[in-house]
């Protein structure tokens, strides 16, 4: 996309379902182009994930957006001598693919390096590519399964919980995309730059933002265990969810000494009781059962005109209609409209993050399958039409 932060970055994926592709995502929505290679015939798994309107996957047209999709049969010899083509022409290469399905088909680090002394590799793996569990296969939720944000997340007294989504995938992927922008950082900097690989396991970015479990187990002794909506660490004495009169979901934080006082105030409290941070957290079960009770007594839109007022920090909790109804989602234009050819205009999530000088956009939902073929194969990579010819007839592409 010209004027786009990434605009002539080039991708290519040997990658599926979500946390690899998400990754390309995120570039691509900044102006990458990005080469997402599938399967002739079923195309990735992606493509039938999720709920249809009139029989249409609808998560693929917001997961695939801005790409362009090819069709390459990975299986056969001539399918991979393609795919090292892909690679020597790209700037980056994502895969999630199994470690020995990459090392048998020479699509794995060592083999690419060999054609692209300058490829930025990212390779994301359940478990890591170089362990003992490099080739098993992995999936999000065993990722935030070992990442510990699982045991945090719940009640002391119900079972561990998953959050409501693709959460260890979709962090990861996030991740990755920071991996991919510090090895281009590095690459624009090192004249003699040959290459990097990065190498991710689902488990590692949600255990690496849950900062500080391993320095509290470490020094203290003590395993963090689920509180609800407060926290096992939490940066201030009143973090949770209340319930308004109305029935409506309302939720509170703080993370200052000042943001404490500010609940302190709200509720009539005398002040000297909670006026060192030590005193907040000895506190803490007072404030909570006092703020439940104030915010029961009240409507949510009482509550939050009352908190706004004291600089309470508080919000109500957003199902995906608030969202769309919300003027500051609204005004920040986080929810756009793309036409979709099968569906006409769908609404989904804006750029994020949003570069205002080179800013991205969304200029397709995910297309069918091999809908670049031509494109990718001819124009970009070069091959002859005599060659495009020979593989489409061997169903290569």
């Amino acid at each position: 996309m010209e004027g786009s932060a990434l605009e002539g970055l080039r991708v290519v994926e040997f990658a599926h379902v979500i946390a690899g592709p998400l990754a390309g995502t995120l570039l691509a929505d900044l102006g990458a182009d990005v080469v997402h290679v599938e399967p002739p015939g079923t195309g990735d798994a992606a493509r039938e994930m999720g709920p249809t309107k009139e029989g249409v996957y609808l998560w693929w047209k917001v997961a695939a957006r801005n790409k362009r999709s090819v069709r390459l049969d990975l299986h056969q010899p001539q399918g991979r001598a393609v795919a090292k083509r892909l690679a020597a022409w790209a700037d980056v290469v994502i895969t999630n693919l199994r470690v020995s399905t990459l090392e048998e088909w020479g699509l794995d680090w060592p083999s690419l390096k060999q054609v692209n002394d300058h490829l930025i590799y990212l390779q994301i793996t359940g478990f890591g590519a170089t362990g003992p569990l490099r080739s098993a296969p992995g999936f999000g939720k065993v990722g935030e399964a070992r990442s510990g944000v699982v045991h945090l997340t719940g009640f002391p007294d119900g079972p561990p919980v998953h959050t409501g989504f693709s959460h260890g995938d979709t962090v990861t992927a996030t991740m990755a995309a920071f991996g991919v922008m510090a090895a281009l950082y590095r690459r624009e900097r090192d004249s003699d730059f040959s290459g990097e690989w990065i190498d991710l396991a689902l488990f590692e970015s949600l255990f690496r933002l849950i900062e500080w479990q391993v320095v509290v187990y470490d020094q203290l002794g003590t395993v963090p265990s689920r509180t609800g909506n407060r926290l096992a660490v939490a940066p201030g004495a009143v973090v949770n969810t209340y319930l308004s009169c109305e029935g409506e979901w309302i939720t509170v934080t703080s993370a200052t000494k000042r943001s404490v006082l500010n609940v302190v105030q709200l509720l009539g409290l005398p002040e000297g009781e909670f006026d060192t941070v030590e005193k907040q957290l000895e506190g803490a079960d007072e404030l909570d059962a006092r703020l439940r009770e104030w915010i029961s007594a009240r409507t949510t839109e009482d509550c939050l005109a009352a908190m706004a007022a004291r600089e309470v920090v508080a919000s109500r909790i957003f199902t995906v209609a608030d969202i769309l109804a919300d003027p500051v989602y609204a005004e920040r234009e986080d929810v756009i409209s793309v036409n979709d050819p099968q569906l006409g205009p769908l609404r989904m999530p804006g750029i994020v993050p949003k570069l205002h000088q080179h800013p991205g956009a969304v200029w397709r939902t995910g297309p069918e399958l091999g809908a670049d073929n031509e494109l990718v194969y001819c124009d970009w990579l070069g091959l002859s039409g005599a060659e495009y010819t020979e593989l489409q007839a061997a169903g290569v592409i």
